[in-house]
């Protein structure tokens, strides 16, 4: 098992039992996931519920600092582990972002922890909204173009 999918589940499965979240492994770790195609993601992007960004971060921020991680970005939810970064954001920003109802996004378990995963198409919504914002065209050097690109040849298959 991929070493930064393994800590993902390990973080999941607190967050399943502490809060009952059942969380998005999104970005490009979750890319990976869904296509077996290494785009060499340097951190661990998770969506969860908007109110434990909000209302519940002080209890959330502990969990996470219970898992050994240091709070490094409070305005991007960032964390670091030894060789690990993790960000949490909004699950319901994906609905006005990228159009995709939340409510049917697909559930997984592995090894007993449940978490959620977009599925291809819905990447490809994400990476096409993601592509058009010049922030991340100039922080990313364009790697969502080319993560559109690769998602358009699998879908073509």
């Amino acid at each position: 098992m991929d070493e930064m999918y393994g800590e993902f589940l390990n973080v999941a499965k607190r967050l399943n039992s502490e809060f009952n979240i059942i969380p998005l492994l999104y970005g490009s770790l979750g890319l990976k996931k869904v296509t077996n195609v290494d785009f060499c993601p340097d951190d661990i992007d998770i969506l969860i519920p908007e109110l434990y960004l909000e209302n519940k971060w002080n209890d959330f921020k502990k969990t996470i600092e219970m898992l050994e991680y240091t709070l490094v970005d409070l305005h991007e939810h960032k964390f670091v582990k030894k060789r690990f970064k993790i960000a949490f954001a909004s699950i319901e920003d994906l609905e006005s972002f990228a159009g995709i109802d939340i409510e049917h996004i697909e559930n997984h378990c592995e090894n007993g922890t449940r978490y959620k995963l977009l599925n291809i198409e819905e990447y490809l919504e994400v990476y096409t909204q993601s592509s058009k914002d010049g922030y991340r065209r100039e922080k990313n050097n364009n790697k969502d173009l080319l993560k559109i690109e690769k998602i358009k040849l699998l879908l073509n298959k």
